[in-house]
């Protein structure tokens, strides 16, 4: 949902301006269609991916990457993916095209953008889901702080699931759970840093400076994660609180309200929202088949 608000405002993300969360609530509320971003395209690959083999598979999740790129290749894609495509369909090995592309790796979002479905899958074995996640990363993204962007991007959302709404939600908790499962030192001090900004989300040029809103995933998973932490209580919120950084807004709203969503369920989520957002049922049946096979396997 949130890339959805996020599509709708890109110019927003071009101007790299902040913007408040009314101006993105009126927004959603006169536009007649939601549409996503290849953020939303490609998590909606993950899943499909993850529905049909019962789990990871990364031969069959980069086919379904490359057949929902052929169909609809105007979603915003970077350069990268579709070169990365274009050597898969020419024989060039799944887990190895994307160092051709890129000899040292990118450091980018857009494997922490997509990973949300593996949070969700694999949300009771940690273990299985860092594995997933660091294969599934390196069809794209091979750069070890892409692939950590988005092995915690995963982790959050997996953490999420299993924090109860209805209790209460230790914060400090939370953060050193996360902090457990960061290797760099990037990430380790932006994670560390969160809970001194926590006294004031509001001062959104300084939270900007010390978390990111860039396309680095550095620079954009930190300020997700933030953005779920500063506003846990409400999904509205999280979305438009991460979309008001500026910056890449769209996959920074993703990430943000994949986590919210993990932890608040779908009853949060505005049901106008939902009815307004392109191809919404097609998406509602893709997560509750999701759900079927986790609980399965």
């Amino acid at each position: 949902m949130g890339q959805a608000i996020g599509t709708t405002i890109y110019d927003f993300e071009e101007e790299d301006r902040q913007v408040s969360s009314d101006e993105i609530q009126v927004l959603a509320r006169v536009l007649p269609t939601l549409s996503y971003t290849d953020d939303t395209h490609m998590t909606i690959g993950v899943a499909e991916s993850l529905i049909a083999c019962k789990g990871f598979d990364g031969s069959h999740m980069v086919q379904r990457f490359i057949a929902n790129y052929d169909n609809e290749p105007w979603r915003g894609y970077a350069p990268g993916p579709p070169n990365i495509f274009e050597l898969i369909k020419q024989g060039r090995p799944w887990n190895k095209a994307a160092a051709d592309i890129y000899p040292d790796g990118s450091f980018g979002n857009g494997a922490a953008m997509r990973v949300s479905p593996l949070g969700l899958f694999f949300w009771d074995n940690h273990a299985r889901l860092i594995q997933a996640v660091y294969h599934a990363s390196r069809i794209t993204h091979h750069h070890p702080l892409g692939v950590e962007g988005a092995i915690l991007e995963a982790i959050t959302v997996a953490l999420a699931v299993e924090e109860s709404p209805a209790s209460s939600f230790d914060v400090r908790l939370f953060i050193s759970n996360l902090l457990g499962y960061t290797t760099k030192d990037v990430y380790r001090t932006k994670i560390a840093s969160m809970e001194p900004l926590l006294a004031c989300p509001d001062d959104k040029t300084r939270i900007v400076e010390e978390l990111g809103h860039g396309v680095e995933a550095f620079n954009s998973v930190p300020a997700a994660i933030f953005s779920f932490l500063s506003n846990h209580r409400n999904f509205i919120s999280t979305v438009t609180y991460a979309i008001s950084l500026g910056g890449d807004t769209d996959t920074i709203a993703s990430m943000a309200g994949a986590i919210s969503g993990a932890y608040l369920g779908i009853d949060a989520i505005p049901g106008d929202w939902i009815e307004q957002v392109e191809n919404r049922d097609y998406i509602l049946r893709l997560a509750n088949k999701l759900w079927q096979v986790s609980i399965k396997s």
